[in-house]
């Protein structure tokens, strides 16, 4: 299959751009963060992205979403990296939304408010500074009709915000995925500002009682989560990718303008190699990513390792691309009045989610058997 956009989804990806360039520039995210506001996202703007469809571009049509795939949700994310915009879509359409289709049918009415942009999914998963999904340690101990949640959870995405969360815990028989709500009695969510001015959330579950019919399907949760992971990783590398070349643009802008002993310093040699070379690890990086979204939508065998592959290349161009983009606009690119520095910042925070470059690395090795 060609690694290029269909007609449809290059429509997707203009209306997508076009949406944020006008809703939600990098002075939406400035605004927040410099308000100190208490949500960090605007409810508004996820309700527009209901209306756009965006929302719900993993959601069947029946349950209001637009029924499209892997690549349309990872045209979407690439564009959120762009803009940098604060949105619950990573958690709550992509994760949240693709762990609910295999829920109960009061459980899957969540995908109909998640496609309308009336309600933000917050998965808590992982419980460490690192992404870790083998090593959960919370519990959901059998009790009475139901089941009792002790643990903690680090870095839940939108998690202080939530209007749901779904939990992942140790149960007798397996993985378990149980959705709580954040209100309910032992719940404590303490919101925590990330290095990029995103949010996340510390969750402590104390003695948290939840019905029986609060687990997400039966039996081993592993294999659709592990399958949640793939699509998430892939379209945190599509972020990435979004991130890290609306830096490199940026960069090239002040290549063409920045004069200095009175010439363009885009006639530099030097730096026209660094541009070039970047340019092309850029396009390779594009390439993994949207080779990993269609091996995703196809169901191939292979396509966890694929998302892998795709967020360790993205991952490591990103930073390429924020560090020459800072190096390349001088000690300026170190200000707040610049850009650049806010997608670095971004790129450090996306390459730590679900798993950084180091993490993929280890998984295709024992995939291949070292």
């Amino acid at each position: 299959m060609p690694l290029i956009l269909t007609d449809e989804q290059a429509m997707l990806k203009e209306a997508a751009d076009g949406f944020l360039s006008e809703h939600a520039p990098i002075a939406h995210f400035r605004k927040l963060r410099d308000e100190r506001d208490p949500d960090g996202v605007s409810r508004e703007l996820w309700r527009a992205f209901g209306e756009m469809g965006f929302a719900g571009v993993l959601i069947d049509e029946a349950h209001g979403g637009s029924g499209l795939g892997a690549v349309e949700a990872g045209v979407i994310a690439e564009s959120l990296g762009r803009t940098l915009t604060p949105s619950p879509f990573f958690g709550s359409a992509v994760l949240g939304a693709t762990l609910l289709k295999g829920g109960s049918g009061d459980q899957q009415a969540w995908l109909a408010k998640i496609a309308a942009g009336e309600a933000i999914v917050a998965v808590a998963l992982d419980e460490g500074a690192k992404h870790a999904p083998e090593r959960i340690a919370t519990t959901a101990a059998r009790a009475g009709n139901g089941y009792r949640l002790d643990g903690a959870k680090a870095m839940v995405l939108d998690g202080h915000v939530a209007d749901v969360l779904i939990v992942a815990a140790k149960t007798d028989d397996g993985l378990g995925l149980f959705l709580v709500d954040p209100a309910a009695h032992g719940v404590a969510v303490e919101r925590t500002v990330m290095v990029d001015a995103h949010n996340a959330a510390r969750v402590t579950l104390s003695d948290v009682q939840v019905d029986a019919d609060a687990r997400i399907g039966a039996g081993d949760a592993a294999p659709a989560l592990d399958g949640a992971l793939a699509l998430g990783r892939a379209c945190a590398a599509a972020s990435l990718t979004g991130a890290g070349d609306q830096a490199f643009q940026i960069t090239l802008e002040y290549l063409r303008t920045r004069k200095q002993f009175g010439k363009l310093i885009g006639e530099f040699q030097a730096l026209q190699h660094r541009a070039a070379h970047l340019f092309t690890e850029l396009e390779l990086a594009k390439a993994a990513v949207i080779g990993a979204l269609q091996a995703i939508d196809a169901g191939r065998d292979d396509a966890g390792l694929a998302a892998s592959v795709a967020k360790a290349k993205a991952g490591r161009v990103a930073e390429l691309a924020v560090q020459e983009a800072v190096q390349m606009h001088g000690g300026v690119g170190m200000t707040d009045e610049f850009d650049v520095g806010l997608f670095m910042k971004r790129v450090r925070v996306l390459n730590e989610l679900l798993g950084d470059a180091g993490f993929q690395a280890e998984r295709l090795a024992r995939a291949g058997g070292y």
